[in-house]
């Protein structure tokens, strides 16, 4: 395997089609897509400070290296990529890319990252930016932060364990989701999405999982929530109050208290949601 090491390296395409190449302890300076178009290449401890970096490459293993800033759209048409104790600075990071792996990784600006992906999977990521892993598909993340609005927009087949995500809009239009063990926090959760499930997680979300189909919560919270399933067909089993649901068209919703319950809708037939509490009745029923 060839071997570069220490190096300043600088110029448009420095390490074009680079392949069979360990690089250590160096630094990509100005120049654009330094390493497009390279193959099994082993990346330790380097910086990249200029734009493209990963393009069209091909078995990349990269551990302890940087993205700055000006590093932006960095990895694209990339596939098989493991990343591991890295920082992530740019944007625009990940399109059209697959079989990636980020494991102790941190993306301090990760605006519109992680777009039309596929074969993810997330270990002890952070995230920060808003639109991350548009209509990207089979992502399993563990222990994974957001704060940025407008999450997994468009995507499929995800499972989710031990997240924290403050993330309004968040999972819209998404088919084949489980989130176990987390913690949700941002208005409108879900909507037009299908086959959605949560399990053991705590969510805060005004007018959250309406117009969904095939939603099921089990031994979840909703923390000040209102206004909730809206025109969605819904199997819940809520351990906490709840502010107000408003026209569910089917299924079965226990809670320990909801204060409103709304039917104002008359083409939904309310008797095909059976609905119980396990505290007091409701406050009040429209």
């Amino acid at each position: 395997m060839k071997m570069i090491d220490q190096k300043r390296l600088s110029g448009e395409r420095a390490c074009f089609q680079e392949k069979n190449a360990k690089i250590s302890r160096s630094v990509f300076e100005d120049g654009e897509s330094p390493l497009k178009e390279s193959r099994n290449i082993h990346l330790t401890d380097t910086i990249f400070r200029w734009k493209y970096p990963l393009w069209y490459s091909q078995a990349i293993k990269a551990d302890h290296i940087s993205l700055l800033d000006t590093a932006r759209s960095g990895i694209w048409y990339t596939h098989h990529i493991e990343i591991s104790n890295s920082l992530i600075q740019a944007p625009k990071t990940f399109r059209r890319s697959s079989h990636i792996s980020l494991k102790d990784v941190h993306m301090s600006d990760a605006q519109e990252s992680m777009w039309n992906c596929s074969d993810i999977n997330l270990e002890h990521v952070e995230i920060t930016g808003d639109y991350f892993a548009m209509s990207s598909r089979n992502i399993t993340a563990d222990h994974l932060k957001i704060v940025g609005n407008y999450a997994f927009d468009g995507a499929e087949n995800l499972d989710i364990s031990h997240a924290t995500l403050l993330t309004k809009d968040a999972f819209w239009n998404c088919k084949n989701v489980v989130i176990r063990d987390s913690t949700i926090i941002g208005e409108y959760f879900g909507w037009n999405s299908e086959n959605i499930t949560l399990i053991n997680c705590t969510v805060e979300s005004n007018q959250g999982f309406c117009y969904m189909k095939n939603l099921h919560m089990e031994n979840c919270q909703l923390l000040h929530s209102d206004l909730l399933f809206e025109y969605s067909t819904v199997e819940a089993d809520i351990k906490s109050d709840i502010i107000s649901i408003k026209n569910p068209i089917s299924g079965h919703i226990a809670a320990d208290c909801i204060h409103d319950i709304i039917f104002d809708d008359p083409d939904i037939d309310r008797s095909r949601t059976e609905i119980r509490l396990r505290k007091e009745r409701v406050t009040h029923a429209v």
